[in-house]
């Protein structure tokens, strides 16, 4: 599925300027680019989303600075210089750190994990650079995570805080990618935050639940994971002891053969833990919480939010979904690809395999919907 197929609108003539940080496989980049904004850089510590980063610049023949390494190590006085551009220049600054410190299927450490300190990274750029407007994505587990003193939402507060004392007026939704038509229930915080006042709009609904009345509004149904694999072909096997894929589109079962005895004990739309006729060889020690582990997903709903130590069964084939039955459920267009390893589903990973690139980033569409209107915005401030 294209991802003009799902709302994403050709490029502004007008481009302004922007730069991306924690970058990852790119999704925000694409929705932002698409917006109308030239993406002067993007900084991302993974080696394999860096290549993955790299292969899109070449294919859109854009000039985009691709910068590997630790962003605590990048200055952005230089990085101004290097992109030979004044600090007041830049338009936007956007991006989405590392989220595991916030989540509510990891530790939730906050600022005791040395990720959840990352998000400080953006008020340091923004404290040089003075974009016109900040854009931020993250779990909604950032908006309770827990400060030094241990209270609740103390993290958010200090963020929200060094905004304001900047000079910023951030404003703050959760957002359903389902919402905007992604095939994928995956609900994120946004940050959208502008200098000296803040009349942004966040972006209205396009879609609502199966179901519903949306003719009245004239809103669609939400997209659903049958639509969104329509079309997308028989995926290659993945031979063992190889590491990466044997095509360029990641269309490739890694399934190991060992697991498909236990995928097809799974009916479509229901997961492992709830087959309770199944002996413990199969089930494991699942208990009744585990509803998103071993799940195979429905054709006629929206897939449940991808994540990075997971993998979905596929709706009606004994497998794992491939990268790119990923890339749909997350709404990349068919001609991005990704670099990088497609690894079978065992052992501990360093860097991250093409399923965790698609399911660490951001819808490009959603990312194009909160993009478009920052665009509008700044237009109509007339900065």
């Amino acid at each position: 599925m294209a991802m003009h197929s799902l709302g994403i609108g050709e490029l502004h003539l007008t481009e302004l300027k922007a730069i991306s940080l924690f970058a990852g496989a790119g999704g925000m980049d694409i929705g932002i680019r698409k917006a109308g904004f030239n993406v002067l850089a993007a900084i991302e510590l993974d080696k394999y989303c860096c290549q993955t980063l790299r292969l899109a610049t070449e294919r859109e023949k854009t000039d985009t600075l691709i910068i590997e390494g630790d962003i605590r190590e990048v200055d952005p006085e230089d990085l101004c210089k290097r992109l030979n551009i004044e600090p007041t220049q830049l338009d936007l600054l956007f991006g989405g750190p590392p989220c595991q410190a916030f989540s509510a299927s990891g530790k939730k450490n906050a600022l005791k994990d040395e990720r959840g300190q990352l998000l400080f990274e953006i008020v340091r750029f923004a404290r040089f650079m003075r974009p016109k407007a900040i854009l931020l994505e993250q779990v909604k587990g950032l908006l309770s995570a827990k400060g030094e003193d241990g209270e609740r939402g103390g993290v958010f507060n200090l963020f929200i805080n060094e905004l304001k004392q900047m000079g910023y007026v951030p404003k703050w939704q959760v957002c359903c990618a389902a919402d905007f038509g992604v095939p994928q229930i995956r609900e994120r915080v946004f940050v959208v935050a502008t200098l000296g006042h803040n009349g942004f709009r966040f972006p209205e609904r396009t879609h609502v639940p199966l179901g519903k009345n949306h003719n009245l509004f004239g809103l669609k149904p939400y997209v659903t994971v049958g639509e969104a694999l329509s079309g997308i072909g028989e995926p290659d096997k993945k031979t063992a002891g190889t590491t990466f894929q044997s095509r360029e589109d990641g269309h490739v079962d890694v399934t190991p053969e060992r697991d498909r005895e236990r995928i097809a004990q799974v009916p479509e739309g229901s997961h492992l833990a709830a087959q309770t006729h199944l002996g413990k060889e199969l089930r494991g020690n699942l208990t009744s919480k585990d509803t998103t582990k071993y799940l195979r997903l429905s054709n006629t709903r929206p897939s449940n939010t991808l994540r990075g130590g997971e993998i979905f069964f596929h709706p009606t084939e004994d497998r794992y979904l491939t990268p790119r039955e990923c890339m749909r459920l997350h709404g990349y267009d068919d001609s991005y690809r990704l670099s990088g390893p497609i690894r079978s589903r065992t052992g501990r990973v360093k860097d991250l395999d093409q399923h965790r690139q698609v399911a660490n980033s951001v819808p490009p569409t959603l990312a194009f919907v909160m993009g478009d209107n920052i665009r509008r915005y700044i237009f109509e401030q007339n900065f």
